[in-house]
């Protein structure tokens, strides 16, 4: 089982969009980025990953799981390669988790989301996982 990060501007689609859709899940498209789609591809149902939102507030604010694995984006033009799949909210982190305080944290200075800032897809390593988890006030 992996672990993700998924950002999103929250003026775009927030936590609180994600936590609304319920148990539908929303689609995860618009990724315009090769690398991103490589990890979108990855995901597998019933993986985790963490909800972090860009801009003005950088921090990790919610735990999602993956319902449906990649399928051609509804939000590209006909014939481009690009992927979405299907995301759920799981659980808010008691505590968000900012990106200073990760960055702060010098067992996490590998995590991709310290080393690949502009990544929108990214995979988390198990150990970060549970370090972040337990940074914003869960077990992990």
């Amino acid at each position: 089982m992996a672990y993700w990060l998924l950002k999103t501007e929250p003026e775009e689609f927030s936590w609180n969009d994600q936590v609304a859709r319920g148990k539908k899940g929303e689609p995860w498209s618009g990724v315009r980025n090769f690398i991103a789609r490589k990890h979108l591809k990855e995901m597998k149902q019933g993986e985790t990953f963490f909800f972090y939102h860009t801009g003005k507030e950088k921090q990790v604010v919610g735990i999602g799981e993956v319902l449906r694995e990649h399928y051609p984006d509804p939000t590209a033009a006909k014939g481009e390669p690009w992927v979405a799949i299907t995301t759920g909210a799981v659980e808010p982190l008691p505590q968000p988790v900012t990106l200073a305080a990760i960055k702060a944290e010098p067992k996490l200075k590998d995590m991709a989301l310290v080393k690949y800032a502009r990544l929108s897809v990214q995979p988390v390593s198990a150990d970060e996982w549970k370090y972040v988890c337990r940074m914003g006030g869960l077990k992990g």
